[in-house]
């Protein structure tokens, strides 16, 4: 069987990769496990495509070229992508740490008190 590879405008396959994306937002939603700000963050990507298109469309309408020869208009919405990447890295760097601060469940006290250094009453000297 022979694949046949039709022509696909890079505007159609951008518009098809947004479902993928949506569906990823949707599980990640209801799952309940993703930090807050993580998903903040993945959901801004969102943003940074709603900036891109407008964007593109003026750089292409007003100066004639693409968004990526448009330094001011490519910065701008570029800025939005580094935005919710920061947020995402954020987000799972404090679950991380909120992970790591808490212990362990299972441990019986003993083996929490087994941990706990030693400290010895301060006496005073008369």
């Amino acid at each position: 069987m022979f694949l046949v590879l039709l022509p696909v405008s890079k505007e159609s396959l951008f518009a098809l990769s947004l479902f993928p994306y949506l569906g990823f937002l949707w599980f990640l939603s209801r799952s309940q496990q993703t930090p807050r700000l993580a998903l903040i963050g993945f959901y801004m990507t969102l943003v940074f495509v709603g900036v891109t298109i407008p964007a593109g469309i003026y750089a292409e309408a007003v100066y004639g070229q693409s968004l990526a020869n448009v330094d001011v208009l490519h910065g701008s919405a570029e800025f939005f992508l580094t935005l919710a990447n920061i947020l995402v890295v954020l987000g799972f760097g404090q679950a991380i740490r909120q992970q790591t601060d808490i212990p362990k469940v299972n441990q019986s006290d003993d083996q929490l008190d087994a941990k706990m250094p030693a400290v010895e009453p301060h006496h005073r000297q008369p």
